[in-house]
């Protein structure tokens, strides 16, 4: 992800809502979840008409450019993205005519169940310094070069554990047949590595002949493991620092007035746990509190408790430098994110690169929020057929919005007429 992964705000209540559509066929999803697409024609999705498209179709275009650098779906995106270039965005109209003419609309379900939780995330402004000072004492750190990452096959899958060896910077590969690790292979087991059940990717450290898991958010803070990663800049604050790693990405203001931006690199391999949910669990904060507002608040009243609650979480990240200046985040999809018109999303079942219409309500409110997004970012907490993040933008404003909401939402894919949503997905 960038923002990858792109470690978002995961927050704590599935709320109540209900809308219809007429029932139509339904297409199985690509996992034994229960995802399903049910086809309705695009200009019924709701308050179409009334929106504007004209950000969403620009939104688009930063899209098409990262599919056309993939053959395998080019072929099918190729007609739709390239008449998008000769679309008048002055024309909403226009703008409708296009999207009904080239795609087709499925609303998405998990079974049933036809809302899911909608969360936000941003891009935050910190403080920082190039060196440590006695203002910038917190560190940003880049990707360790012992962090290493395995992705099991089926034959260790099937066995629970197998011989491994170093075939790139920070990358590990199978040795297929091999039951003793030779000189400069490693034994893996995968019951030594705590996942969700979802993530491929094991990530860890060599340790003697063994692979094991990489530290925890805990050793980290210790000073396990980083003498082998880059500093990439101090900052001033602890707690904006990790809710940089929960938002994947972010600028850092030096002290000669430069914006540095650093985006999502890598992970240490262990599932993000939620502080909010650790905070109300333990009966310190109520559910209607758990915004990233109220953790900040809480975390700023017990400055002596902050460190354990952050290592509740046993999640860290780290970052590398963007090199572009100018418009959003690079999302996992590798293009920039555009305020308001991306998402992230399970790319189990939404294929990267599509437009979304995202129905839902403003953050605390029920004023209604309507709009053609695109999936253009994963994250670590974004799991589940109907589940997605929304991309607020840069600052303080986007950030309010953010750490608010976690509405609930509905979610239509639309794909270029001809592709199969359930083919699509997953890849």
């Amino acid at each position: 992800m960038n923002i990858k992964l792109l470690l978002c705000l995961p927050l704590l209540l599935w709320l109540g809502a209900c809308s219809t559509l007429p029932p139509a066929p339904t297409v199985p999803g690509p996992s034994t979840t229960g995802a399903r697409y049910t086809p309705v024609p695009v200009d019924s999705l709701p308050g179409w008409t009334a929106e504007s498209h004209a950000a969403s179709l620009q939104a688009l275009q930063h899209s098409c450019r990262a599919l056309a650098r993939k053959p395998k779906d080019w072929g099918a995106w190729q007609a739709a993205c390239l008449a998008s270039a000769n679309v008048d965005v002055q024309q909403p109209a226009g703008v409708r005519r296009y999207f009904e003419q080239y795609f087709n609309a499925w609303s998405v379900s998990d079974g049933s169940r036809v809302q899911g939780l909608i969360t936000g995330y941003y891009e935050p402004l910190l403080n920082g310094s190039r060196v440590r000072t006695e203002r910038t004492p917190w560190p940003v750190y880049g990707v360790p070069s012992d962090l290493y990452t395995f992705e099991p096959g089926p034959a260790e899958r099937q066995r629970g554990e197998g011989i491994v060896r170093v075939v790139g910077a920070n990358r590990l590969a199978s040795v297929p047949g091999a039951t003793q690790p030779a000189s400069g292979q490693y034994r893996v087991r995968l019951a030594d590595f705590v996942t969700d059940g979802k993530t491929t990717r094991l990530k860890g450290r060599l340790e003697g002949d063994r692979f094991v898991p990489y530290y925890t958010r805990a050793e980290i803070e210790q000073g396990r493991g980083v003498s082998s990663a880059p500093v990439l800049a101090w900052v001033e604050d602890p707690t904006e620092l990790f809710f940089l790693q929960v938002q994947g990405s972010g600028r850092i203001q030096l002290e000669d007035g430069t914006l540095l931006r650093v985006g999502y690199a890598d992970q240490n391999g262990y599932g993000y746990q939620s502080i909010g949910k650790t905070l109300v669990d333990s009966g310190e904060m109520t559910l209607a509190d758990a915004s990233m507002q109220g953790i900040q608040a809480w975390v700023r009243a017990h400055p002596d408790r902050r460190q354990a609650l952050f290592n509740s979480n046993p999640s860290y990240v780290f970052f590398r430098v963007l090199g572009h200046a100018e418009g959003g985040p690079i999302g996992s999809l590798g293009v920039p994110l555009t305020d308001g018109y991306s998402i992230a999303v399970d790319p189990r079942y939404i294929p990267l690169g599509a437009p979304v219409f995202l129905e839902t309500t403003w953050p605390l409110s029920s004023t209604p929020l309507r709009r053609l997004v695109h999936a253009q970012d994963t994250g670590g907490a974004i799991k589940g057929a109907v589940r997605a993040d929304f991309f607020w933008g840069f600052g303080t404003e986007a950030g309010m919005y953010a750490g608010r909401m976690k509405q609930q939402g509905r979610l239509w894919l639309l794909l270029p007429k001809g592709m199969d949503p359930a083919a699509s997905a997953g890849r």
